[in-house]
């Protein structure tokens, strides 16, 4: 019988002794927070452009969001949709769903209104915390056909007093009837409910990603999923006592989620949030509070690099600059590196795994495949097997292709309600990535294709389904196919192929803009191409594969 050669898990010998030690994470960041009120209560847990939130006083905000949750009804292992920014709402949010033993819903703020129908019907949600804006423009009308029965809004203009037009350039609303004030609830003072405090094994998140059937899927992280990548982070990165951590990445997301807020906490760290991202307002924030580490995509960094302001001292006191979402180009940590001083670190995960299931250590840097020009993503943790399948799902040796395959405690049990498609990418518990990639020797993992068609926008993960179905709702539009393209800014790029119906006429940009209304910033087509006719397999199928190809040099 022929032994595994991604059992020696040849990694291990590259990591140095914090990465591989042993982990007694918290059940939760509940826990976490808990534990970080006992130690240092008038810590900073929270810095929000003036304003700062110590440990004390966020468990009890949260608190009184619990207790007011509860009040309103809801019970142990409801669904809790949040759809926020980068704000202490969010935090708060979180925090007060998890105390009244509820699951979170994490919805990006950028879906439009199907997209969150989906999102709030397939998730069963009972409670939506979302911004007073979003609700009077058109989630107040989204939600009504959904099981929401509880309605919290925020301004994110609450807590601090600079109101930055670049990027808090709106005013705070009259109080909807319908719907509670977030910030009011949690200053009511009420006491979270005894005997719902997460369990290591709840389903802490339902974290909706397209899969590949193209139809969102919610996978279910646990607390424990959480807390092992979130303990992971806050011990092998070698920061200091009570680090500071910029939010770079959405918090909706499973990066910022994870290794921002979820390492943060279990460092009892200080979390600086700036809302959303805007190169100046964040190099800004890098000046002021000092951070240790952040974590974004390639897009962010090249923003920054790109801002007239840039200079080495805005990334002097980082210990770690972390990326993840997308490739990244190895000429971007060069000329990064030259300019700022910094090496960016980069890693390799999915919201399956719960974020990263490898990344480069802090005391190495990445290697370069020599023929492909490829920049690793990194090594697997120590708790981690990686391991490269060909497509009969038998083992290739190092340095031949396959399918990335995972296991370890990060990966997630499956997806929300969803047996068939939780069998097929988690036999036997370990995830089916649908990546192709391989790994050296040492244990460097490479990925050098994605998903066939899934298109990788900045980090963004977006299905050509979902944009081709809304093309074909256009009246002159009958066929459409959408690919990804490269994009020397956002990494990739949505490209829509159209033919149109006989005799009838529609441009470029209007199709473009048709689907700007209708989908998620990062979703519509930058570039759309009319041709006579689509290429077609012998039974109809269009393919997309010779579509993508005319792209290439």
């Amino acid at each position: 019988m022929t032994t595994s050669p991604y059992a020696a898990r040849p990694w291990l010998a590259l990591l140095e002794e914090a990465q591989r030690a042993p982990l007694d994470p918290a059940d939760s960041l509940v826990h976490a927070l808990r534990d970080a009120v006992a130690e240092a209560p008038d810590r900073p847990c929270l810095a929000y452009f003036d304003a700062r939130l110590g440990y004390r006083e966020v468990d009890e905000l949260s608190d009184s969001v619990a207790a007011h949750l509860v009040a309103r009804g809801l019970e142990r292992g409801d669904r809790v949709a949040v759809l926020l920014q980068n704000s202490p709402h969010f935090v708060l949010a979180v925090l007060g769903a998890w105390k009244a033993g509820a699951t979170v819903v994490p919805v990006n703020p950028m879906y439009k209104s199907a997209e969150v129908a989906h999102v709030l019907r397939d998730g069963e949600v009972a409670a939506l915390v979302c911004s007073d804006r979003a609700w009077e423009s058109y989630l107040r009308e989204t939600a009504a056909g959904s099981p929401v029965r509880i309605v919290l809004t925020a301004c994110e203009r609450d807590f601090q007093s600079r109101n930055d037009p670049r990027v808090l350039a709106f005013e705070r609303l009259p109080q909807a009837p319908d719907a509670d004030d977030l910030v009011a609830v949690a200053r009511q003072g009420g006491r979270a409910p005894e005997g719902l405090l997460p369990r290591p094994d709840d389903i802490a998140l339902i974290s909706y990603t397209s899969g590949t059937s193209g139809t969102p899927k919610g996978a279910t992280n646990t607390h424990a999923n959480i807390m092992h990548n979130a303990e992971r982070l806050a011990t092998g990165l070698g920061l200091p006592q009570a680090p500071v951590f910029y939010a770079l990445a959405p918090l909706f997301h499973i990066t910022g989620m994870v290794c921002q807020f979820g390492a943060c906490l279990s460092s009892a760290g200080t979390l600086v949030l700036t809302y959303r991202f805007d190169p100046g307002v964040v190099l800004e924030a890098f000046a002021e509070h000092r951070p240790h580490y952040t974590v974004g995509p390639a897009t962010a960094y090249m923003a920054l690099a790109a801002h007239p302001d840039a200079a080495p001292e805005h990334f002097a006191s980082f210990v770690d600059l972390a990326s993840g979402g997308a490739p990244v180009p190895p000429a971007l940590v060069e000329r990064f590196r030259e300019r700022f001083g910094p090496y960016i670190r980069v890693g390799y995960g999915l919201t399956e795994c719960t974020a990263p299931c490898a990344a480069v250590p802090p005391h190495l840097e990445a290697p370069v495949d020599p023929v492909s020009g490829t920049l690793s993503v990194g090594l697997p943790g120590a708790d981690t097997v990686v391991r490269i399948l060909d497509e009969q799902g038998a083992e290739v040796p190092f340095g031949e292709q396959g399918e990335i395959v995972v296991r370890g405690p990060q990966v997630v049990p499956g997806y929300w309600r969803r047996p068939d498609a939780t069998a097929e990418t988690f036999p036997d518990g370990e995830l089916r990535t649908g990546d192709i990639g391989f790994m050296d020797e040492q244990g460097w993992l490479y990925v050098v294709d994605r998903k066939k068609d899934m298109i990788n926008a900045s980090g963004f993960k977006v299905w050509p389904r979902e944009v081709e179905d809304v093309l074909y709702t256009h009246p002159a539009v009958r066929e459409a196919a959408v690919v990804g393209v490269p994009d020397g800014y956002r990494g990739e790029t949505v490209k829509a192929y159209i033919s149109l119906r006989p005799g009838a006429e529609a441009d470029p940009d209007e199709l473009a803009g048709y689907c700007k209304e209708r989908l998620a910033a990062y979703k519509y087509p930058r570039q759309v191409e009319v041709l006579p006719d689509l290429p077609k397999t012998a039974s109809g199928k269009i393919l997309r594969r010779e579509l993508r190809s005319r792209n290439t040099e």
